[in-house]
């Protein structure tokens, strides 16, 4: 099988600040950036580098993840601070994307540092993922050990495919330069969840109707995610 090759070799822009220099683009109309920062900051930061209609369903996972109903934005729990960067256009979403290794959004930055944690949140297809093409599963990738292997674990519980992805030369998140590894720590935590996994995770899948059209998939794996994070912070504060 030919190789696939990396996004960052596909990326129309090298790094966020190149994108948010183009002239042909404006922001809250091809794209937007969200976020939640908390005071006092929490130990854990939940990013959506490719949000919108990048890599679709990321954007609501990460907000439900960090403790806000997508589709009302009222808390659902504990909060986590959270940033995504979303891609608003009707089409052609994918020239949005910077790699998360060249991730230079001054906020993102920001709270990835003031964080002992931190998880992002991707979509892939499974033939990037080496799996069969119908599969519902999700990577598990990321320089910090312990959380990846308690994510694995509790999404296998709730009857995920989870895969663990340390090894992936392009999926598994280990680039220390990836903004999810620039914590206080130098480690933190990826999510990469294929295209059939994520379309079973809503009954409605234009990029309005998502938000309102969650289903016990999301939540099951939301539910998972969340019960990872509070294990992985209470062992670092035991």
């Amino acid at each position: 099988m030919r190789p696939q090759p990396q996004w960052s070799e596909l990326d129309v822009y090298p790094s966020n600040s190149d994108l948010y220099a183009d002239p042909r683009l404006v922001e809250r109309v091809d794209y937007r950036r969200r976020f939640k920062r908390h005071r006092p900051r929490t130990s854990t930061v939940v990013l959506a580098p490719h949000g919108g209609g990048i890599e679709f369903g990321t954007s609501e996972l990460c907000l439900a993840i960090a403790g806000y109903h997508p589709g009302t934005r009222v808390p659902i729990g504990q909060a986590h601070d959270y940033w995504m960067f979303e891609g608003l256009r009707s089409y052609a979403n994918d020239v949005l994307h910077v790699t998360s290794s060249n991730c230079d959004d001054r906020l993102a930055l920001q709270l990835v540092r003031g964080a002992r944690f931190a998880l992002g949140l991707h979509g892939c297809t499974p033939l990037a993922a080496g799996l069969p093409e119908q599969a519902k599963a999700v990577l598990v990738g990321g320089r910090d050990r312990a959380f990846r292997s308690m994510l694995l674990m509790r999404l296998r519980r709730a009857g995920f495919q989870a895969i663990d992805a340390a090894d992936h030369p392009d999926l598994g998140g280990y680039d220390r330069t990836n903004i999810a590894n620039r914590t206080a720590t130098r480690r933190g935590a990826q999510l990469e969840l294929t295209t059939p996994l994520r379309t079973a995770m809503f009954t409605a899948h234009s990029r309005s109707e998502r938000r309102h059209s969650t289903n016990a998939v999301f939540w099951d794996f939301v539910v998972a995610v969340r019960t990872a994070i509070s294990a992985r912070e209470a062992v670092a504060n035991s």
